[in-house]
């Protein structure tokens, strides 16, 4: 018998960075089914061809940064009917 990954549903929010703290200036939001965080993180950066390296976790909430410092990613639990609020991109 064959035993699949259980599967997980993120919502990630991509935005720009300035001085180091996250602007909103411009924002992409993304519902990701994956296995991990990690996994979530790694689908993103092949839809956006940016590389992420995380810096913190707060337990609910994970902040990582793309490797130019520019841009930065917030990964959390995905809450449904978010996709109602805020323009989501499915990945």
């Amino acid at each position: 018998m064959k035993v699949g990954k259980t599967t997980e549903v993120y919502f990630v929010e991509l935005t720009d960075t300035f001085g180091g703290e996250a602007n909103y200036s411009w924002v992409t939001r993304f519902k990701v089914h994956a296995s991990s965080i990690v996994s979530a993180v790694r689908k993103v950066s092949k839809q956006t061809g940016l590389n992420f390296r995380k810096q913190w976790d707060s337990g609910d909430l994970v902040r990582y940064d793309s490797k130019s410092g520019a841009t930065c990613l917030f990964v959390s639990e995905y809450i449904d009917q978010a996709e109602h609020l805020f323009n989501v991109e499915s990945i």
